[in-house]
């Protein structure tokens, strides 16, 4: 259900909204909306991951802490 809502706002303010709105391509009413709505709802905590991230996750195996050492050790090697 939609309400009216008057609001007392700068007009360099609402021109320039107008303009970002019409270059976003939505009405300046949505644009208010989203913001506001972005204010009184909390913030989701869990991120969601697409099916394909989630079918690889686990694929490629943690180097371990040994063969993270012998790399360095390459490197310092050769470049030292």
């Amino acid at each position: 259900m939609n309400a009216k809502l008057t609001l007392n706002l700068n007009k360099n303010t609402t021109e320039e909204a107008k303009i970002y709105a019409r270059r976003n391509n939505v009405s300046l009413s949505k644009l208010i909306e989203s913001y506001l709505n972005s204010l009184v709802k909390p913030p989701s905590t869990k991120k969601k991951i697409s099916p394909l991230v989630e079918s690889l996750t686990g694929i490629i195996p943690n180097a371990n802490i040994e063969e993270r050492k012998e790399y360095r050790d390459y490197l310092t090697e050769k470049y030292l």
